[in-house]
């Protein structure tokens, strides 16, 4: 990646932490009047961080646990007797 590109994400990352820890701070505040406004919020909270998790994960790919590698697969030929 570039490192413009680098430089974005890790902005992007700052603004989403921000943004979670500016709902937690309210909502511990006790800014919260009503549970329709509650629900927003922590609606927003969660948004916030899978959208954190997604670019995590973009960024650092993993070998994913299901997935079947070509070494362990059994072929069968029905040509053969």
């Amino acid at each position: 990646m570039l490192l413009d590109e680098l430089e974005i994400i890790s902005k992007l990352q700052k603004k989403l932490k921000d943004a979670y820890q500016a709902i937690g701070n309210n909502i511990m505040a006790g800014g919260i009047d009503n549970m329709e406004k509650y629900k927003y919020m922590l609606g927003q909270a969660h948004a916030y961080q899978y959208i954190t998790q997604e670019i995590s994960n973009l960024l650092n790919p993993k070998e994913q646990k299901n997935e079947i590698k070509a070494d362990n697969v059994l072929k069968f030929d029905a040509t053969k007797n």
